[in-house]
């Protein structure tokens, strides 16, 4: 019983520093669209280059979707092992969560946490855009 045990704290360490990594990737990428977000508005004179500004957020919004969706997967299997490692053996330091079913990738890109960051982000680029365009 005890080795189940320690095995089951050393394998949720692993899958915690898996899910500590997602989530530090993820707040990188948001530091980068804010950066990107800032050269925009600090390139409004060039009202030519504002619409095509959009293109490297929704490509962050995007990368940080893909991120946030691997982060939901660890964190099932880590439910899993939470659940399962006393009484089962398989799958026993798998770091593959392949297994899990995928949260739709709409449902996790427009979730509370990306949805209005990125979303937010490209409705204020665009209405620079417009008013860069009227002056």
């Amino acid at each position: 019983m005890a080795d189940r045990h320690s095995i089951m704290v050393k394998e949720i360490d692993l899958i915690q520093s898996v899910i500590n990594r997602m989530a530090h990737t993820s707040f990188l990428i948001k530091g980068w669209a804010i950066s990107v977000m800032g050269f925009i508005f600090a390139l409004q004179s060039n009202k030519d280059i504002m619409f095509v500004a959009v293109i490297p957020i929704l490509l962050f919004w995007i990368l940080d979707t893909y991120f946030l969706q691997q982060e939901r997967l660890y964190r099932k299997l880590y439910t899993w092992v939470i659940k399962n490692r006393m009484t089962d053996d398989s799958h026993i330091y798998s770091l593959n969560a392949t297994r899990f079913e995928k949260s739709p990738y709409k449902d996790v890109m427009f979730s509370i946490t990306l949805g209005p960051f990125y979303g937010g982000g490209i409705i204020l680029v665009l209405l620079a855009s417009v008013i860069a365009q009227g002056l």
